[in-house]
């Protein structure tokens, strides 16, 4: 489970830590209380955080600019907002992968 869900406003942020150059993009469970994220983009020119929002976008059902990387934008570990939706969704979209 996610340790760190804040609603504020309308919206929720949380960390993730993600895994560039995977065979596959797809979000695998949490450890230690954040979420983990497998890229198949390289962390080359932005790609990867571009898959990144892209793969939130789809997965929520929000438009891309919904979703911005907080904090992390040249890291692995970031701090991700997603504009309109709530934890309840949040939990309930992800289901058994949290």
């Amino acid at each position: 489970m996610i340790n760190l869900i804040i609603e504020h406003n309308g919206a929720i942020t949380f960390n993730v830590k993600v895994l560039p150059n995977s065979s596959k993009t797809e979000i695998i469970g949490t450890n230690d209380g954040i979420l983990k994220i497998k890229l198949n983009a390289p962390p080359d020119k932005g790609k990867a955080n571009r898959e990144l929002v892209e793969l939130f976008s789809e997965t929520f059902k929000v438009k891309r600019k919904a979703v911005i990387i907080v904090k992390g934008d040249k890291s692995r570990n970031k701090s991700i907002m997603i504009d309109g939706i709530t934890k309840k969704n949040f939990i309930n979209i992800l289901g058994g992968t949290i």
